[in-house]
């Protein structure tokens, strides 16, 4: 098995690619050992010392570091996704992981025509890109103009999230949707 890495804006976080699917649908994000109980790879991977936070995506899962430089932390972590891989231990525990459901998300019926232009732009054009870079944003809620999304994976926390927020996503959704008049993070 052959795992690679990749940079993402965030320099606490890595990308590693095993070359095959990690989820097949949704994300998982922890960022404690409580939050990965639902999944025996965010567990073991949390379980190191120096691992602040994982996230779990289609193709890939991204490490958040507590400390430490990539150069030392790398190796151990490259060997604790290809343990969990090669013993055949599932990604998610069967009912374990807790997935977001759009009955966490707040909005005025009335909206639900704007609503669904913001959440399908998010799909189409913002989580692809985001998920290239480790990440993924999803809708919360709309009110007074007002969009509020969750930053999760790389994104959380990242230096550059609110130049992307604000000057990336705002505008795109300001541009499409002009019942939008600002976007914020959850």
């Amino acid at each position: 098995m052959f795992i690679q890495t990749e940079a993402t804006p965030n320099p606490a976080t890595l990308k590693f690619l095993p070359g095959r699917v990690v989820l097949p649908t949704g994300t998982f994000d922890a960022q404690d050992a409580e939050a990965a109980a639902g999944s025996p790879l965010a567990s073991r991977l949390l379980g190191m010392p120096s691992v602040a936070g994982v996230f779990l995506g289609y193709d890939f899962i991204t490490v958040t570091k507590r400390t430490g430089e990539w150069e030392q932390l790398k190796p151990a972590i490259l060997g604790e996704i290809m343990e969990h891989f090669v013993s055949g231990a599932p990604v998610l525990a069967e009912g374990g992981a807790q997935a977001e459901t759009d009955a966490d998300e707040f909005f005025d019926p009335a909206d639900q025509d704007t609503v669904t232009t913001i959440k399908d732009l998010l799909e189409t054009r913002v989580r692809p890109a985001v998920a290239g870079d480790g990440g993924d944003i999803t809708f919360r809620g709309f009110r007074d103009g007002v969009v509020y999304l969750n930053m999760k994976g790389s994104c959380a926390g990242c230096p550059s999230s609110t130049a992307t927020l604000k000057h990336g996503i705002q505008n795109l959704l300001r541009h499409f949707v002009p019942a939008v008049q600002e976007v914020e993070a959850v």
